[in-house]
Parts: C-alpha cells; structure tokens; sequence
C-alpha cells in the first residue's frame, strides 16, 4: 500500500538569487537591499518617517489607479450635491482617520472636514485619546521561590494612527497580551523584597519594556502602576536577604540600600551587651507612609470628615475648584451620601446632598472611600479596577489626589 519513494524537499525562495519582475512591479524594487527582510512589516511603507511612497507598485498599475481616481473624482464633482453628504466627513481634534485607496494605505486625515472618495477608498477611524486598563492580580514565581499576586494598571495612546491599523488586527488584546507576559516575565526576575520596596521604579522599567514591544504598533506606554496582592507563599530562607532595621534606633529611617546595612553592622557591635533577637524582616513601601502617621490617619468616615474639615482651605479650592458627591454604600447596606465642594471659599465637606448639580458623582464602598482619603488606594487604580464609579469629568475626578497629598502630609 506504501510504496518507498522518496520525497524530495520543495526549494526555498531565496533572497540573493535574481528574479524577473512582473508587469506591475518595478524592475529596481527587487535589487533594493531592503526588499526582503524577513520581518512582518514588510509590506508596510516606511510610515514612521512619513514616507507612504509604494515603490513596489510597477508604471502600469500606477496609470491605472490615476486614471480610476479621476473618473470619482469627476464622478463626486458632478453629482455633489448628493455625493456630499457620503464623501464629507466630520474629524474632531482627538480623532484621526486612516484611509485605504485602492488597496493602498494613504496619510491620516484629519481633523476638520475630511474627503472620503465613494467606491475605492475605505477608512477608520483611529482614537488618539489616552486610554486605560487594568490587568489583574496573577500568580508570579519570584526569584528567590516566593510566590506574589502581582497586577498593573496601564495608560497608553497611539501616537502614530496609520501604524496601529496596519500593524496589528486587534490593538486592545494585542496590547494586554503583551503586557501581561512582560509583566509576568520581569516580576519573575525580581526577589519579593525588591517587588515591595520598588513598587514605582519597577513600574517605569516595566512601561520600558512594553514600549519596546508595543512601538512598532503606533503605541505608546504612558503610566504603568503596579498593585501588589497577598503573598501566597513565603520566599526560601536561604535565597532571602534579609533587611535588619530595629525602630528603636532614630536617624536611620532615611538611609536605604547598603548604606543602612552597613550603619546597622557599626550599630550592632555597640548592642552586643544586650540580649540577642530573632532577626526580622521589614518590608517598606515607596507609597505607604510612616507606621505612626497610620496610626493616627482616619479609620472611619466621621474622623474622616473631621480630618478633611481641618485641611479645608483656598488654597486648595484654587486647585480643584469643583464640587463632589459621595454615593457611599455602607458594610450593612445603607446608602450614605456625602458631598465637599471646593469650588468657592474655602470649601465646606458633610453629609447629605449638595443643593446644586455637582460637578463629579462617585460611587464606592465607605472602606474604599477611606482608603483612598488615606493614599493607600488611588483614585486611578479603583476606578479601572472597577471599584469607583464615576459620573462627570474623569480629569476633574482626577484632582482628589490633592487631597489625598494633603491628607498625607496632615494625618492628624
């Protein structure tokens, strides 16, 4: 039934070798260095140096295309008056439209009154606004055999329209995709002591490497902020180094890294008379602020009320200059509003509802609420974790940071 012939391998294309070119490709495109190159763009024009000239396309294919784009072009001038309201498009600032002609991907368009041609062009719109993700808490195996729940929330925009239609098929999922494995890939190079205690600067490095990945797109990584889980497992003793800080010793809270280490050798020898402890280890964070300033922060909304009545001034009324409502759902279920109005004076907070329209509506849980008046969650984080409903302006909601920084630096 089988026989035992031998099948030969097809020959494989090869790129040093001289080919004859058709009718509708030029002669020189094939003896340009950069024909074939083996990357997946190579179909596309040198886009990011605004160059949409297609020197593949032979003298016969190009008359052709001329003469078919004259005939619409007479064709909508003839009939505009009804060819109007299908080849005028309205463009806003924060939108660009990519168009292809014939096949052939041409500059964005935009913003303004944009002429789309009817039969040979087709065109999409591309949304250059910032845009928002989150991706949540996964399981990372860490260096030193820990194992950490580790999440991000990412802000990023296209800076180069055309790139991120015919670069990539779908940029959303493309996009977490790819920022989930970075994300992944990096935390699994990192010690569960470096994750903790550089939260911020491993999110820049990890914006870095998104960006180089993602560039090629027409995108471009704005803010990536790490949020950090439970610890699922301990790391292995003997990969862990240790960080010894007894907080009976003032004047070491600013020194960090091999210099307290160090200062703490020196100070070690001068309490050898004392009895000896356990060895510890302390986490600190970038973020987080001094144990005894969270000890006196507010722990419920009416010490929460009284905190931010206190720190009420023009000031900051100057910065914000808007008014909020509180939509606050209680752990029993009860409904509670709240409002402060920064917006005049120097700002009034209580409860109940304002007596005008308030600018911002937020809608969260009262331990939510209190943990963002605390700093330890931002605004940006609960809102794209879905925590935090917003109904406004998103910027404006935004400025409750400076209150939060104020509430910082005044826990009392």
């Amino acid at each position: 039934m089988f026989s035992s012939r031998s099948y030969d391998r097809l020959p494989q294309r090869d790129s040093s070798s001289q080919r004859t070119p058709g009718l509708f490709v030029e002669p020189h495109s094939f003896t340009q260095p950069s024909y074939h190159k083996g990357l997946s763009f190579d179909y596309i024009p040198n886009i990011s140096a605004n160059d949409f000239t297609d020197t593949s396309q032979g003298w016969l294919s190009w008359i052709c295309n001329l003469v078919v784009i004259f005939l619409v072009y007479v064709c909508t001038f003839i009939m505009f008056p009804i060819t109007g309201w299908f080849v005028l498009k309205m463009v806003p600032n924060y939108q660009r439209i990519v168009v292809f002609r014939l096949g052939r991907v041409c500059p964005p368009k935009g913003p303004g009154v944009v002429l789309v041609l009817p039969l040979i062009d087709q065109w999409q719109k591309v949304d250059l606004r910032t845009r928002a993700f989150n991706i949540p808490p996964c399981q990372v195996t860490t260096r030193d055999g820990g194992v950490l729940l580790v999440g991000a929330d990412i802000q990023f925009r296209i800076w180069n329209p055309v790139m991120s239609v015919v670069s990539v098929q779908d940029l959303n999922a493309s996009t977490r995709m790819t920022a989930q494995n970075v994300l992944t890939h990096s935390m699994s190079k990192k010690t569960i002591r470096e994750i903790q205690t550089e939260r911020v600067k491993l999110g820049e490095y990890l914006g870095m490497d998104i960006n180089e990945m993602t560039r090629p797109w027409g995108l471009e990584v704005d803010r990536v902020e790490l949020t950090l889980g439970s610890l699922i497992k301990s790391p292995d003793e003997d990969q862990m180094a240790p960080l010894i800080v007894p907080p009976s010793v003032p004047g070491l809270e600013g020194l960090t890294g091999s210099i307290q280490q160090l200062a703490m050798h020196f100070l070690s020898h001068g309490a050898s008379s004392q009895p000896q402890h356990r060895d510890s280890i302390t986490f600190t964070d970038e973020l987080s602020s001094d144990p005894e300033g969270i000890i006196t922060t507010p722990s419920s909304l009416e010490d929460l009320l009284s905190s931010v009545q206190m720190i009420l001034s023009e000031d900051l009324v100057h910065k914000v200059g808007a008014c909020f409502q509180f939509e606050v759902s209680s752990a029993d279920g009860q409904q509670l509003k709240y409002y402060l109005d920064l917006s005049q004076g120097r700002g009034t907070v209580g409860s109940g509802s304002l007596c005008r329209e308030p600018d911002v509506t937020l809608s969260m849980s009262d331990s939510d609420l209190v943990a963002m008046f605390r700093a330890e969650l931002s605004p940006f984080a609960a809102f794209s974790s879905g925590r935090l409903n917003v109904q406004g302006d998103m910027k404006t909601a935004m400025k409750l940071e400076e209150l939060t920084k104020l509430l910082k630096k005044n826990p009392s």
